[in-house]
């Protein structure tokens, strides 16, 4: 049995002081040891924009060395950052700014970029917090108000359909604790899921069982160097435990742990998505067991009230008089009392905390409505007791009312349910173990253990055998196999993997037994960052849901106030004989008339489908969106694709396949092929462009006859230079946008485009301009050399497009979307691969920082317009536009800046996202129209207004019907998405296949 003192809250001897904040700064200094700096010196952090390569981050640090008063710089490029410590006396923010911009690219400088100099404060944490009782878009907006009003608290979001919360906020201000008690203190469950914090862990433990052995774990912990608190939670055995990751991993802690205690205690880390799943699962079943016991006291109701009546022997046992009631009387009455007060406890405590905090919402309505009808039953029986005068009861109204709200809340949380699938499905492709292995100098295997796949680190070895899932990112350093990568990229086909070949965690090896190397582990991994999105998108609010939140703000005071006023006004009208008395019930008042009319109103009226109509779409549409290799970074970004207008595509790697190779070198001025492709080789191999790439494979195949493999092409330049054939070079420079500059035994040798060659006052003849005219018309590139100030050569260079780019932007057009290419090559090429795929609108010449201001000049009429790109260069105008597109296999920083990622790198994407968008903003208003029609058609009819004409009126539990149903039907609107199939191109474009 597992010890019955609550949670043991255990912190090392090592922490001096007394703290039950679990985010707390590290325990060896508040900031990281780089960041230790003189006590007059600053450090902050540049966002750059522009940056290309290597010899683009060398800039940027050469031009910030230069400036006098900056003591060090260092230039980060795939993060497209620079980290600058200066002395403010010297220095200012705007001196460095203006040096990067001097240096040819865009600057800006980051606010709150982490810790600087002595006593820096620890950056905000963000942490996810499960929110149980929320029942409609008053609810959200209420806990919302409470946490963005706690001291410390930056940013608060809180989505109904997940039942999550996302909470920004400063660990030195307030502790997730304290977030946690400010949700219950509001009336609401609370519990802490996961941080983006890199030093907590959350362990399952089993061997715990009884306070002793608590007290040994408690000892353990305490003697662990590195761990600075845990807290041990009894009732579901788990650790919480934070730790300072510059003294212990995750792995050496848990290793510790079960060592130590001679595998008396196992521990394994908690999957927090898996623990959100569980909750889910929670609380359906919770829902489910409520309506079934409801459902079974509301039988014998019905039973009683239909059925005896017609069985003579039973229906006088129900009239047989027992003290002041009949038999019937007092079963009905009992029957009611539990399913009012103990199956219906939870709409008063919603009720009330919603009061308490100044809201209303949908518990509310059903605790006025179902207390209005007991109420009145009690009173009816009392008054009939002591005057004789029996009026009819509505017990079986308000047992009906609960059924069919509990019944609603459970198709509505299995529904809900279903909208998470995608995160569900992405968690569970990730493996519970893998095997770790040793190998000794040799590269020989020494050990092999089975790990938590959870505590992989990066450097790890790790054996993937046939068949089984590839638990981490990496690299193959033995063996070979074909992965199916189908369920990360959406591609069907096996990918072939060999040694120094690229894995993705979470995808299946088929064959052969492979070693992998990991390079990404937990929240950096592909599969992280795609779960991460998905959950994100699901957080986020769609401008349209302030509608739905306005709306529900004042939905359930006016509800209140038009049953008052229906009440009011049936009284008021039957008491001035306004209409027969064959309207009232047998044995009925004009008040029991008039009551009935009004709980009906509020019962009918429910916010609940107002808040689910947008965030159920959004969610079933980020995650069909990743099922199809599109992901979908908010609701906001679903808006506006939806109402695009143009698409700016860029070529190089988008519309083309980055696969640039050599297709002709033509040498003038006598010398020899070789010599002339040896010194373009040597210049090129200290440039990281993808045209020195292409350079150098021509001119070793030329040199060698060697076939390109896929070990090939992770050879770097210094592999070139070793193999001998390279000549040295000196003071290799590149120029962005123009070309490279070096010097070879003492002469300058020129590499780039006319602009190069003409600021270097190099002569271009009439031959040589018609060569590079021809190659360009034909959308291949050419690229001039000049050595010694002499124009040696030209190198054509072609990049194939993508085989589907034509039919793509054929299929926008179709669409209404208007596409346009933007690029830095010259016009003729770009007019050259224009014209191929069918786009009419060209940006050529364009530098890098110049894209964003394309995008602008599409916006400035209101235009919506997205964006396509794949690159470093392409991220400021992914981040300008209304709607970025990042393609999947492109860089971080323009994964980053995006709203949307494609991951197939297939533009076939772009139209799946864009009409992805359009179906789930046609199935948002679908839904409005559900939420709004129970509501605007139903509550006149629920008033009585059409009573003295037709006849029709809704007795209460048939309102209550209609408004469980108003909720579901939204939900499974919105379900309807998962039906979603991609538009086929043969449709769109109105080709008929023979």
């Amino acid at each position: 049995m597992a010890p019955s003192t609550g949670d043991v809250q255990l912190t090392s001897p090592a922490s001096g002081e007394d703290s039950d904040d679990l985010e707390d700064v590290r325990l060896l200094d508040s900031y990281d040891k780089n960041d230790v700096v003189h006590d007059e010196t600053k450090r902050i952090q540049v966002r750059i924009t522009g940056m290309t390569c290597a010899a683009c981050s060398n800039s940027v640090e050469t031009a910030l060395r230069s400036v006098h008063g900056i003591t060090e710089a260092s230039v980060a490029l795939l993060q497209n950052k620079a980290d600058v410590v200066f002395v403010p006396g010297l220095v200012k923010d705007e001196d460095i700014k203006n040096a990067i911009e001097d240096a040819g690219f865009e600057a800006e400088i980051l606010p709150d970029s982490g810790a600087v100099a002595h006593g820096g404060a620890a950056a905000a944490v963000v942490g996810q917090f499960t929110i149980g009782g929320m029942t409609c878009a008053a609810c959200v907006n209420s806990i919302e108000g409470i946490l963005r009003n706690l001291n410390g608290v930056k940013r608060a979001v809180v989505a109904l359909a997940t039942s999550l919360g996302e909470v920004e906020y400063d660990p030195n201000v307030i502790s997730k604790d304290d977030i946690v008690a400010a949700i219950e203190d509001a009336g609401f469950e609370g519990t802490f899921v996961q941080s983006n914090g890199q030093d907590q862990i959350v362990l399952g433990v089993s061997g715990v069982y009884s306070l002793g052995d608590a007290q040994v774990l408690e000892a353990m912990l305490s003697g662990t160097k590195g761990v600075r608190q845990f807290r041990f939670d009894t009732a579901v055995n788990e650790l919480d435990v934070v730790f300072d990751p510059e003294v212990i991993s995750s792995r050496s802690l848990v290793d510790g742990i079960q060592l130590g205690s001679n595998g008396r205690f196992k521990l394994h880390v908690r999957n927090p998505y898996a623990r959100m799943a569980s909750k889910d699962g929670s609380e359906s079943s919770t829902m489910f067991r409520l309506f079934i016991s409801s459902l079974f006291l509301s039988i014998p109701l019905f039973f009683m009230g239909v059925i005896c009546p017609h069985i003579p022997l039973v229906y006088s046992l129900l009239l047989w008089r027992c003290g002041p009631f009949l038999m019937g009387d007092w079963l009905n009455w009992a029957l009611v009392s539990v399913i009012q007060f103990v199956i219906g406890k939870r709409f008063y405590i919603a009720a009330g905390r919603a009061l308490r905090n100044g809201s209303t919402n949908m518990d509310v309505l059903v605790a006025l409505g179902t207390t209005a009808s007991y109420a009145y039953s009690v009173c009816a029986l009392l008054y009939g007791a002591l005057t004789g005068f029996w009026s009819p009861t509505y017990f079986e109204t308000s047992a009906m009312l609960i059924t069919f709200v509990l019944l609603g809340k459970y198709l509505e949380c299995l529904a809900k349910g279903k909208t998470s699938d995608a995160i569900k499905k992405l968690v569970e492709l990730t493996p519970a173990t893998a095997l770790l292995i040793a190998k000794d100098k040799g590269g020989r295997t020494v050990e092999e253990r089975e790990i938590d796949s959870l505590l992989i680190q990066p450097g790890d070895t790790l054996k993937v055998l046939p068949g089984t899932k590839i638990p981490a990112d990496g690299i193959v350093t033995w063996g070979s196999s074909y992965v199916n990568e189908s369920m990360v990229t959406g591609e069907s086909i096996p990918v072939s993997k060999e040694v120094n070949a690229s894995v993705i965690g979470g995808t299946i090896n088929l064959h052969g037994v492979l070693h992998v190397q990991a390079t990404k582990v937990g929240s950096d991994t592909v599969l992280s960052q795609i779960i991460s999105l998905v959950e994100t998108a699901q957080m986020s609010k769609a401008p349209i849901q302030k509608f739905a939140d306005y709306v529900a703000s004042i939905f359930v005071p006016t509800v209140v106030v038009l049953a008052l006023l229906t009440l009011l006004c049936w009284y008021v009208a039957g008491a001035l004989g306004a209409y027969p008395d064959e309207w009232l019930p047998k044995n009925g008042n004009h008040f029991v008339f008039a009551l009935m009319f009004s709980i009906s109103v509020v019962v009918i009226a429910c916010p609940c489908a107002l808040g689910l109509a947008t965030p159920t779409a959004v969610m079933v549409a980020t995650g069909v969106g990743a099922n199809n290799g599109v992901l979908i970074k908010g609701g906001d970004s679903l808006e506006r694709a939806q109402m695009v207008k143009y698409v700016i595509f860029d070529k190089t790697g988008t519309l083309t396949q980055a696969k640039a190779t050599v297709t002709v070198a033509k040498v003038f001025g006598g010398m020899d092929r070789g010599d002339f492709l040896t010194l373009v080789a040597s210049a090129e191999a200290s440039s990281e462009h993808p045209l020195a790439k292409a350079i150098l494979q021509y001119a070793r195949h030329f040199h060698f006859f060697d076939e390109s493999s896929p070990t090939s092409d992770t050879k770097s330049a210094s592999e070139d230079y070793k193999s001998g054939w390279l000549y040295d070079v000196s003071d290799f420079s590149a120029l962005p946008g123009r070309g490279i500059q070096c010097f070879i035994d003492g002469r300058r040798i020129l590499v780039g485009n006319r602009k190069l060659l003409e600021e270097n006052g190099i002569n271009i003849s009439t031959e040589v301009e018609n060569f590079v005219v021809e190659l360009e018309e034909s959308a291949k590139t050419g690229i001039l050399v000049a050595y010694d100030d002499i124009l040696i050569g030209v190198l054509g260079i072609a990049d194939p497009l993508k085989r589907e780019a034509a039919v793509v932007i054929e299929g926008l057009q179709k669409m209404g979307v208007i596409p346009v290419m933007v690029t830095g090559d010259n016009w003729r090429t770009a007019r050259a691969v224009a014209k191929e795929v069918g786009i009419q609108d060209v940006r050529a010449e364009v530098m890098p920082a110049g894209k964003a201001d394309v995008v602008r000049s599409f916006q400035k009429d209101g235009s919506i317009v997205a964006m396509v790109g794949d690159g470093i260069n392409d991220s400021p105008a992914l981040a300008a536009a209304d709607v970025g597109m990042a393609i999947g296999a492109g860089t971080d920083v323009a994964i980053e800046a995006a709203n949307y990622v494609l991951m197939r790198d297939n533009l076939e994407d772009v139209i799946t996202a864009i009409d992805l968008s359009k179906k789930t903003f046609f199935r948002i208003r679908l839904n409005y129209v559900f939420a709004m029609a129970y509501n605007v058609v139903a509550i006149p009819v629920a008033a009585g207004v059409f009573f003295p004409w037709l006849g029709i009126k809704l007795p209460p539990w048939v309102a209550g019907a209609c408004m469980a149903l108003s909720s579901v039907s939204v939900v499974c609107s919105s379900l309807l998405l998962r039906r979603y199939r991609k538009p086929k191109l043969t449709t769109i474009l109105e080709i008929v296949v023979i």
